[in-house]
């Protein structure tokens, strides 16, 4: 008995010390049927049937048995889809998906880069993006994207303080409701709003930042893209229904705050969503994989990368156009491939803006459908082309949502300032450097709205677009620049910018609210007096140019005081508002879009006839 009981004490420690060599390697739980990385990673979620080893992803050693070990040739341990690891990871399979992410403006942020330099500093003709690189731009030739770090000026550091933390170069994990990874990861391993990890794995469970799971999403839900695409110009708010423009915590209803809580501590209201978001479509089911990925072009405004119209599925002057499957190897076939219906060779399937296939529209049987990527359904789209609303003559250079936007978010007077006697986290650096921002505004709307002339030579919505009063305090101290309004074309001027609002609806706004309210032609909040419409919104560092608007009519001349940014765009001029305002005459009488009289250009001379008379002596 007593050998025995010495044989005992002799095992017990080994068998200590085999759970505490376990333990220090970071495994939880042993499994004699789990080999490599799973040995530790329990229960963890398979990325997708066609991504079946971890090492091909993540790199790493496999045969280790202690995490440190294993770990030490990983391609990041938190996200191997950063950029920084393309080539080894995802490019390795995806080269034609990672070689258009290089070019693409949700990488590289090459327009809003260009755009800020053209507002504070002016262009210095260099063309940069978050990390740099090599990109082909749209007429085939080769440029040279120099990476943000090396752009020493106010335009730069606003990029890696601010305007990095959303772009797919960068990762954050430290925002509510706002974090993502960087590279691929940003859209198809989705964060919780937590940034933590919830799903199988117990090694990993609650830790951030990561994914809210290891599986991959192929196909991005609407929440991917609210992650970012809720400040700005807050469309993926905007189309869910809504509004953050109660400021903060400022009481909203009843004394209490909005009901939905956003990232920065903002909470949100709701208002009608868009009807498209109403109808239970995602934003992928409109939008294409060049919109969101690029399409191997590097661009430098976001309205030449899109492809898609409102005239794609709904028609215009036109009816939509289409072109059948008839390779195996078309795109649409395979992109196809991951939603709950499948497209088949010879479907008919409705083309873009820029003439290329959606993946998920078609025509069939005298109708356009549109199939839910993710949910399945299948969305008809009415086709308006000939119908008595959208046949006006004059009408014809109309943006679909300059008369179907619900809303259009508007933010006056924002107050930068840029205070270099404190430090702020420079993301792309990943340091702390001299210089912190802060911002503030003055007001906030939803309607109405501005209408000016955009890109495409079209009436389009717009909203301010680098409204900016810039305050820049310096080491010492001393402010070498005070609520300065940056110069544009030659002039110190306000701008605004064209803006799809992504909150539209079935019903257009009035006829008579367009005509007659100067609001919606750039006049802003204003008195009429006689010949004359002045602005009434101002604030102290802006006395003579109101905020929200434009335009002025002094003495019966249009007169422009802000500028309406992008090629080719400017404010209506004094002929098309005189127009504009005229048709307000003749729907007093002829209300419906069906009259006869708007099928030809409007004749106002015949309110001189002896009919027009009659009718207006009338007490």
């Amino acid at each position: 008995m007593r050998r025995a009981n010495l044989t005992t004490n002799r095992v017990f420690p080994l068998w200590l010390g085999l759970i505490l060599l376990l333990s220090l390697s970071g495994c939880a739980e042993q499994s004699p049927r789990k080999m490599g990385c799973e040995r530790c990673h329990l229960r963890i979620e398979r990325v997708s049937a066609s991504h079946p080893r971890c090492v091909s992803c993540h790199g790493g050693d496999p045969e280790a048995s202690v995490a440190t070990v294993a770990h030490k040739t990983m391609y990041g341990p938190k996200n191997p889809a950063a950029p920084e690891h393309w080539e080894k990871s995802c490019g390795a399979c995806h080269q034609y998906q990672v070689g258009r992410m290089k070019a693409n403006l949700m990488y590289t942020g090459t327009g809003m880069i260009k755009n800020t330099q053209l507002t504070w500093e002016g262009w210095d003709e260099q063309l940069y993006s978050s990390r740099g690189g090599e990109v082909i731009d749209p007429l085939g030739n080769r440029l040279t994207l120099k990476p943000v770090a090396e752009l020493d000026n106010l335009s730069g550091e606003l990029y890696r303080k601010f305007c990095s933390r959303c772009h797919v170069g960068q990762g954050t994990g430290d925002v509510y409701a706002s974090s993502h990874g960087s590279g691929c990861a940003a859209c198809h391993f989705p964060f919780n709003n937590d940034a933590t990890y919830q799903g199988t794995d117990p090694v990993m469970r609650g830790k951030a930042p990561f994914s809210a799971s290891h599986a991959l999403e192929a196909l991005p839900g609407n929440q991917v893209c609210a992650r970012c695409h809720n400040r700005s110009g807050r469309i993926a708010l905007s189309f869910q229904g809504l509004y953050d423009g109660n400021n903060s915590l400022v009481p909203t209803r009843n004394g209490s705050p909005g009901p939905v809580l956003l990232s920065g501590l903002r909470n949100a209201v709701h208002i009608a969503p868009d009807v498209h978001a109403q109808a239970g479509m995602d934003c992928i089911d409109c939008h294409t994989s060049r919109d969101l990925m690029g399409d191997g072009y590097a661009y430098q405004n976001m309205n030449l990368q899109t492809e898609i119209s409102c005239e794609d599925c709904h028609g215009g002057a036109r009816l939509p156009r289409y072109r059948e499957i008839a390779r195996e190897s078309d795109e649409a076939l395979r992109e196809s491939r991951n939603y709950r219906i499948r497209m088949r060779p010879g479907m008919k399937m409705v083309q873009t803006a820029k003439g290329r296939s959606y993946s998920n529209v078609f025509y069939q049987d005298g109708t356009v459908y549109v199939l839910g990527k993710r949910s399945g359904k299948l969305f008809k789209s009415k086709v308006i082309t000939g119908s008595a609303e959208h046949s006006i003559v004059g009408h014809g250079r109309m943006e679909c949502y300059a008369c179907h936007s619900r809303t259009v978010v508007q933010c006056y007077g924002c107050h930068t300032r840029y205070d270099k006697t404190v430090k702020g986290m420079d993301f792309i650096k990943g340091r702390e450097t001299p210089g912190r921002f802060s911002e503030t505004e003055d007001y906030r709307m939803l309607y109405p709205f501005p209408l000016a002339l955009n890109q495409r030579g079209k009436v389009s919505t717009v909203t301010p677009g680098c409204q900016t009063f810039v305050t820049v305090v310096e080491p010492d101290g001393t402010a070498s620049k005070n609520e300065y309004v940056a110069r544009f074309k030659g002039k110190q001027q306000l701008r605004f910018a064209p803006f799809f609002s992504h909150n539209t609806g079935k019903r257009a706004v009035g006829c008579v609210e367009c005509h007659g309210n100067p609001a919606f032609l750039g006049f802003g909040q204003h008195v009429v007096a006689g010949g004359d419409i002045y602005g009434t919104l101002i604030c102290e560092q802006s006395a003579d140019k109101p905020l929200d608007g434009f335009l002025t009519l002094q003495d019966g001349r249009v007169r422009a005081y802000s500028a309406i940014t992008r090629e080719h765009s400017r404010p209506l001029n004094g002929s098309e508002v005189r127009r504009t305002l005229a048709v307000n005459t003749c729907l007093v009488c002829h209300a419906k879009a069906s009259d006869p009289i708007y099928r030809k250009e409007l004749d106002y001379r015949a309110l001189d006839d002896a009919v027009h008379r009659r009718l207006l002596a009338r007490p």
